[in-house]
């Protein structure tokens, strides 16, 4: 079994907020799949089903983005999933809105969720699919703008980074990690 995190905060008042992208990307690949997201256990929402023919389980961790970690070892401890058969969907403020980045393996780069997976599994060697949300604007507090939503011209923007994220998932499941990084790892500009 593959175990795919998305990455946010729980709650209304974060929903639609450029921090939460990576729930956004889970509720695609579960519709595109029709995989429910709905099971709430390990401090998480999940929901198991198949894509591509490999078993699935898809999390939304309701720990907030600073203590994602906690649900994920739960989760990876308790059905004996290897942290190679482990990824994570999340925000990145170093890439443009709509692209997307593959990588296998990595510092948190500043971002406190990563960070906090690392910290919990005792490794950085998993594989993770990040998602531009853009730059923070200059005199902008990094918390201020990842806890924002996006404007209504950068929403279109954005749904196109979930729909590159989502099928870049489908298809590390389909061709592996390494096939996946060189087909999708293109920033269009």
């Amino acid at each position: 079994m593959k175990v795919i995190a998305g990455l946010g905060n729980p709650g209304k008042e974060y929903e639609n907020t450029k921090h939460n992208v990576g729930f956004r990307v889970i509720d695609k690949i579960a519709e595109d799949n029709n995989i429910s997201v709905n099971k709430l256990k390990f401090k998480a929402f999940i929901g198991e089903g198949s894509i591509n023919g490999e078993k699935v389980m898809l999390v939304k961790p309701q720990t907030f983005m600073n203590l994602s970690g906690e649900s994920i070892k739960q989760i990876l401890a308790f059905y004996k999933v290897p942290a190679k058969d482990f990824f994570v969907i999340y925000d990145d403020t170093s890439l443009p809105l709509n692209a997307i980045r593959i990588r296998q393996k990595g510092s948190a780069g500043g971002h406190n969720g990563i960070k906090n997976i690392i910290q919990h599994l005792g490794s950085d060697v998993f594989d993770r699919i990040k998602v531009g949300i853009g730059e923070k604007p200059s005199g902008w507090d990094l918390a201020d703008y990842v806890l924002s939503k996006f404007s209504k011209d950068d929403e279109p923007l954005i749904r196109q980074g979930i729909d590159k994220a989502a099928k870049a998932a489908e298809m590390m499941l389909k061709v592996g990690t390494e096939k996946a990084m060189n087909e999708m790892n293109r920033i269009e500009r």
